[in-house]
């Protein structure tokens, strides 16, 4: 599993890729955190709003920082 965390690096980016590291450590998970902070990067994926959350490719939040709880469903749900 890649996960990617896209952000300039504000205090809602940090915050997201704190709760994701917490929730693969949590669920134990098999995955490689990524920082993405190029703007071309970010907008390539569509993001018109950071942080986001792109699990294998998908971006899977966009604009805000999920609960550590809907980060945990996020990353097992079938569907990421």
């Amino acid at each position: 599993m890649i996960i990617k965390v896209l952000g300039p690096g504000c205090a809602n980016c940090k915050a997201l890729e704190r709760v994701t590291r917490d929730a693969v450590a949590t669920l134990g998970l098999d995955a490689r955190i990524e920082k993405v902070t190029d703007y071309g990067a970010i907008a390539g994926y569509g993001v018109m709003s950071t942080p986001a959350l792109v699990v294998d490719e998908r971006v899977l939040v966009s604009g805000r920082v999920p609960t550590p709880a809907q980060v945990r469903e996020l990353l097992t749900s079938p569907a990421s």
